[in-house]
């Protein structure tokens, strides 16, 4: 990665406190801050203190410690928020959605009747799935 791009990078702003946030949870390893355009109420973002792009660079403690750092967040919000539910997102890569290329979780609390669509299911044929596992297992076959 150009050292351009982490320079410019927001959520690298962020972590300075050259942007201002919302703290909701931080350690050495990661910062955890509400979204400025939340999904839900409570919608946080959480985030390695390191640059990465995504899921695919990211060293594995970093990784570790986003998801408990998750763990610890959603417990704390089923009690102070009453929430019922959660999504817990990541999108890697452009064509996955990704807008800023820091890696990040989203912690989107969820309510009974929220109205909130996870996304859209479609049927799949069970040879299609069939050859798909067989292109894609990691399991060693005798």
């Amino acid at each position: 990665m150009a050292n351009n791009q982490k320079e410019e990078c927001i959520f690298c702003k962020i972590i300075t406190g050259e942007i201002p946030c919302y703290k909701i949870y931080e350690n050495k390893f990661i910062l955890a801050f509400l979204d400025v355009n939340p999904i839900s109420d409570g919608h946080t973002l959480v985030i390695p203190k390191k640059h990465y792009e995504n899921v695919l660079d990211c060293e594995d403690k970093y990784l570790e410690e986003t998801i408990k750092a998750i763990k610890i967040i959603t417990n704390h919000y089923k009690k102070n928020l009453k929430c019922t539910a959660f999504n817990i997102a990541n999108n890697s890569g452009k064509d996955a959605g990704q807008v800023v290329n820091h890696l990040h979780f989203h912690i989107i609390p969820r309510y009974k009747n929220d109205g909130l669509i996870s996304w859209p299911t479609r049927n799949c044929e069970c040879e299609k799935l069939s050859d798909l596992c067989n292109k894609l297992s990691l399991i060693h076959k005798k």
